[in-house]
């Protein structure tokens, strides 16, 4: 190997994509193979790093900087000689700080170089008590929190806000957030008189969006103002909102109008201003970027109001949050998916998917996770009320209301669009009566994706086997897998459902079809609250069928099936084996004997039971209960 070395070489910035660095020193090329690599040397490294992590900036109590003249000492810890490389330190010990160890692009990130930043981390830990180490060679980075590797992190360099938000360690409490929705639900509906379901969970979601980008200057401000004051600020700032994205989705206007349309039977209730907007302003505070770890709080807020609709809106049936995690590890989405559903509601399985695709990115400071929201979610809602809510729930996360169609699934125009978006994954729950052509919206999408694509569609067990056209569509698409799903999952509707997971675009051809029945999810029915993981089981049972549905072998619970699609398209429960008790077998004889003597059955069971409950005694005797019958003339035993 032959290593030459030229100092001072310009760079242009389109070089290697090294952007606004220009000059650097000591480029290395290596000659392998008859082929001239150029690699970037360690002072290249340390430059680059210096103006991503964006330690060149002037702040206010802070010294940060990089470079292998500055001492720890000279840095404020004393009789420390040791260099580092780069450096973040808050004046306020109490915040994050950083530590940065660079080396050349041709050096693997060794264990010895661990050890390295390890040394100057414990330097660090003697004044702040949180600390991230970056190891980073030009192109690939290792992040370690208080010297504890970080796996779900970024695999590019990132801005040092992306790091100090890694020291965020506020969690949901998602039973909070029910409290929370129950007070504001109960308030819409008794204080403000708005009896409308639909209409109460627009108008909280509008108040959200508000809320969430005027946070510093928001719904707060307008405590012990009118009615009339706090309504026309919301309609303003949620114009405000939208406004830049109206050139691209101009059905985003349906929020502002379905907005204006909610009415309020009561508006001088002061006190129920001011308790709404405190409750709102709760929610909005859970609901921050910084601190969202892939739960939907929304969905969870949906949900809660869903629980009171009534029957005429049970074709509309909201996902269950851990259905929709588990359905995006079914179908294996990963953070360069383009996801769409068709069907979506306030958006659960889309915002689901953003959370995870970008903490698989490394988190909601990265440059992915912005092309994630914008670019690679997608979703179709028919009902004007509900896309207005799909709308508000993106705005909420601040960003993919582009990608929102208003239109009917079922549709050409919902297939042409769905065409242009190359879409890699779909994730679907569509609607179950009769009038909303379930059918028809799946056969649209699997026409319309293209070829290869997987689709996960929770649909009534038994949907496959009525449906012709859904036995048909085999011709063209492959059925995979039935996972059939908890049969009290849908709490209160009644139904019984399946997971049906096909391969667009390619035909069945007789392959048979592999199914699973998850019979228990480990959520438990609470009063007021609807079915919840309250002991925490659900993660457990998530991976476990995850797992196995993956390995292809099921040992546990013994439910994998092979299904042969010329004879059933759904899973087939088994048939509980045939017994016959002692019990049986009397009542039997005692039915035929009373048949045999003319006695009508039905009758003297009757009979026998009202003189049992209201003309008998009945006493404990050795151990055994004895029943008088009293005749009209006399006792019988």
């Amino acid at each position: 190997m032959e290593i030459n070395k030229k100092k001072h070489k310009k760079i242009g910035k389109n070089n290697r994509g090294w952007g606004k660095i220009r000059h650097f020193v000591g480029v290395k090329k290596i000659k392998k193979e008859g082929k001239h690599m150029t690699y970037k040397t360690e002072d290249q490294v340390r430059d680059e790093a210096k103006v991503i992590l964006g330690f060149d900036e002037i702040e206010n109590g802070v010294q940060q900087g990089t470079g292998q003249i500055t001492t720890f000492n000279q840095l404020g810890f004393k009789g420390i000689i040791d260099k580092p490389d780069g450096w973040y330190l808050p004046d306020d010990a109490g915040q994050p700080a950083i530590i940065l160890e660079t080396k050349s692009e041709a050096e693997e990130l060794k264990e010895k170089y661990e050890k390295e930043l390890f040394k100057n981390i414990d330097i660090v830990l003697n004044k702040y008590s949180k600390v991230i180490g970056i190891l980073y060679n030009g192109k690939e980075v290792k992040v370690y929190k208080n010297k504890e590797l970080l796996e779900e992190v970024s695999e590019k360099l990132e801005p040092k806000t992306y790091y100090l938000a890694l020291f965020t360690e506020e969690k949901l409490d998602k039973n909070h957030i029910y409290e929370v929705t129950q007070r504001i639900n109960n308030s819409l509906h008794f204080k403000f008189g708005m009896t409308d379901l639909q209409d109460r969970m627009i108008f909280t979601a509008c108040a959200l969006v508000a809320q969430r980008y005027n946070p510093k200057n928001g719904l707060q401000r307008l405590k012990d103002m009118d009615y009339s004051t706090f309504h026309n600020w919301i309609y303003s700032a949620i114009a405000k909102a939208i406004e830049s994205d109206k050139r691209q989705n101009d059905k985003l206007n349906i929020l502002l109008e379905e907005y204006s349309a909610v009415r309020m039977s009561i508006t001088e209730d002061q006190d129920a201003i001011n308790d709404f907007i405190e409750n709102v302003c709760e929610i909005s505070d859970l609901i921050n970027s910084q601190q969202w770890n892939g739960e939907d709080v929304m969905s969870i807020f949906f949900n809660e109001f869903n629980r009171y609709r009534g029957k005429a809106d049970a074709g509309q049936v909201f996902t269950p949050d851990h259905i929709t995690s588990f359905m995006y590890r079914l179908i294996d989405v990963h953070m360069n998916d383009k996801v769409l559903d068709a069907t979506c509601g306030s958006g659960a399985f889309l915002v689901k998917s953003m959370a995870n695709m970008i903490r698989e990115a490394g988190g909601p400071m990265t440059e992915k996770a912005k092309e994630i929201k914008s670019k690679q979610l997608f979703g179709i809602e028919m009902y004007r009320k509900i896309y207005a809510l799909a709308c508000a729930n993106f705005l909420i996360h601040k960003d993919g209301k582009t990608n929102l169609l208003h239109g009917d699934a079922k549709s050409l125009e919902a297939a042409e669009w769905i065409k242009e978006k190359g879409i890699t994954k779909v994730l679907m729950n569509p609607p179950y009566e009769r009038k909303n052509k379930c059918a028809d919206i799946v056969l649209n999408v699997l026409n319309s994706v293209p070829i290869g694509t997987e689709c996960a569609f929770i649909m009534p067990d038994k949907k496959m086997e009525k449906e012709t056209k859904l036995k048909n569509a085999l011709k063209k698409h492959a059925l995979k897998t039935i996972v059939k799903l908890p049969e009290n999952l849908f709490f209160g509707i009644g139904v019984t459902t399946s997971i049906f997971v096909f391969e667009a675009g390619k035909p069945q051809n007789g392959r048979n079809i592999i199914g699973y029945y998850i019979e228990d999810d480990g959520l438990e029915t609470v009063k007021n609250k609807g079915r919840q993981d309250i002991k925490n089981r659900w993660d457990a049972i998530e991976d476990y069928w995850i797992q196995a549905i993956q390995d292809g072998n099921e040992p546990k619970y013994n439910t994998r099936q092979i299904i042969n699609p010329a004879e059933h398209l759904s899973y087939q429960m088994p048939e509980k084996p045939f017994e016959i008790f002692e019990e049986d077998f009397v009542k039997c004889v005692m039915d035929y004997e009373m048949y045999k003597c003319g006695v009508d059955v039905k009758s003297f069971n009757e009979q026998l039971l009202q003189s049992v409950l209201y003309s008998s005694e009945v006493e404990e005797k050795d151990g055994e209960t004895v029943i008088r019958l009293k005749g009209e003339d006399h006792e019988k035993d």
